[in-house]
């Protein structure tokens, strides 16, 4: 029996638990460039237990409902930070941790304009656009050693367009 997943709205109170929402949200902290730029300050918290922070683009296919979600992933040496580089929803996936396995996935629609950092080792599924282009500036830890774990799952879940 597949299990069904509805995308909830992407905000940051719901989302803390596993990272950063990264939004230009609210008052800007600072006036920059002559008045003429908002600056939204250290908006991540960026954390690598060894290497540096590496920023590199991802091209991501669109995905079209119903999604089949058979693999999640997370990254025990560092938090990964995905800002995209358009206008257009996408899906946010992630999972709490149940004894090195991910459990009780959650699906988020990212609106546009909205980021996420993924907090070190937290599970999640991979990026999900849901338009072309699947552009994304992807801020990660660059450095020596493995930092990928997936998992399969053995019954897939299937996420639909809800919300």
């Amino acid at each position: 029996m597949t299990r069904l997943l509805t995308p909830q709205a992407l905000i940051a109170a719901d989302f803390a638990p596993f990272g950063d929402v990264l939004e230009a949200t609210g008052t800007a902290d600072k006036i920059i460039n002559q008045g003429l730029c908002g600056r939204h300050h250290d908006r991540a918290q960026l954390d690598f237990a060894d290497g540096r922070a590496g920023l590199s683009i991802f091209d991501a296919e669109p995905r079209s409902f119903p999604i089949t979600l058979d693999m999640m992933e997370r990254h025990p040496d560092g938090s990964q930070a995905f800002v995209p580089m358009h206008q257009n929803h996408w899906l946010v996936i992630v999972a709490t941790d149940h004894n090195g396995a991910p459990a009780k996935p959650q699906v988020f629609l990212a609106a546009p304009g909205q980021g996420v950092n993924y907090h070190r080792g937290v599970w999640h599924g991979v990026l999900c656009p849901l338009h072309a282009p699947g552009l994304f500036t992807v801020v990660d830890r660059i450095g020596g050693g493995a930092n990928l774990q997936e998992h399969w799952f053995d019954t897939p879940l299937t996420i639909n367009a809800g919300i």
